[in-house]
Formats: C-alpha cells, sequence, structure tokens
C-alpha cells in the first residue's frame, strides 16, 4: 500500500512542499522494534513531523482514523477528507473523537515523543479471528480494490499533509 502510495506521488506530484516519506518497519510485534530504532536515530524528522500515518491492516479497507491523543488533528483531517473523492473516503466513518491506544502499532514511537502519529484503520474481524498471523495468511486473501483504495487515501493524505500551511497540532489530550 505504501509503495504503491509513493508511485502515485512521485508520478504525479514530485515535488512535495514537504518531505514524503515511506517506511516499512520490522520488529512490529516484537515490541515497534523498527519504528522505534528510527525514532531514536532521527529525533530531526520526529521534530519537523507534520503527520505519520500507520497502515497496518493487510487487505482490508480503511474504515475510520483514530485521532489517538491529538484533539487537534481533526482539523487538518476534516479539511483532508474532504478534499478527497467521496468513491474513496465513502467507506471511511468520520468520527474524530480522542481514542487514546496502547499497543504494538508503529505509530505509537512517534506518539510516544510527542508526534502526531494516526491509525488508518480497519474492522476486520473475520481475518483476525482465523487468518490473521496464520499459516493460512496467505498471498489469495489480498483483496485488490482494498488495496487500490487505500493506496489512493494514503497518498491523497500525504499530499493534503504535505501542503496544508497549517500545522498538525501535537498537543496532547489531558485527563
Amino acid at each position: 500500500t505504501m509503495m504503491e502510495a509513493m508511485r502515485i506521488l512521485k508520478e504525479v506530484y514530485p515535488q512535495p512542499r514537504r518531505t514524503i516519506l515511506v517506511a516499512h518497519w520490522g520488529g512490529e510485534e516484537q515490541g515497534t522494534n523498527g519504528s522505534l530504532a528510527f525514532a531514536d536515530d532521527h529525533p530531526e524528522v520526529i521534530e519537523g513531523l507534520q503527520a505519520a500515518f500507520n497502515q497496518d491492516n493487510g487487505t482490508w479497507r480503511v474504515e475510520f482514523f483514530r485521532m489517538q491523543e491529538f484533539p487537534g488533528a481533526g482539523d487538518n483531517f476534516g479539511r483532508w477528507v474532504r478534499e478527497i473523492p467521496r468513491d474513496i473516503t465513502q467507506h471511511i466513518e468520520l468520527d474524530f473523537r480522542v481514542d487514546p491506544r496502547s499497543g504494538n502499532s508503529d505509530e505509537m514511537s512517534f506518539i510516544c515523543r510527542g508526534a502526531p502519529g494516526f491509525r488508518l484503520q480497519s474492522n476486520y474481524p473475520d481475518y483476525r479471528q482465523y487468518t490473521w498471523h496464520t499459516d493460512i495468511d496467505t498471498y489469495d486473501k489480498i483483496v485488490f480494490d482494498d488495496l487500490r483504495n487505500n493506496a489512493t487515501l494514503v497518498a491523497m493524505l500525504a499530499y493534503m499533509a504535505s501542503e496544508d500551511p497549517m500545522r498538525v497540532s501535537n498537543a496532547r489530550r489531558t485527563l
């Protein structure tokens, strides 16, 4: 998904206002080892980060965004999503309640350092219950329409984030 999003951006938008970086981390299931190491090694990226988008769903269509602990981020996401064609966003729930989560997903490596990281999430109960991380989690389970939709969505979000003159607030929710 992320590689296709980058291919799209390179073809249609080769000179973004902000740097757009894609990463494929190793060790997510072992404690987000790859993303934690990157964040440790690149504090300058963390400091300048507009938004980190984590799409860790496999083949399922993105259905909602997690604002994590950043209540001000909903304003940016709302503007960005309004600009994306409805046929891409029609399955997305636009409920931007702040919903802090913990766990082993790579956006947490940025959030714990105060950088705005967000989960592009899917609801995949059948896959998660029967297929996820098993020996039947194979190529034939891919839903290519979902992957195309997600890659286009990610490319457009990255474009919108790179061009937005308003920084995503990294002010965190207070309890």
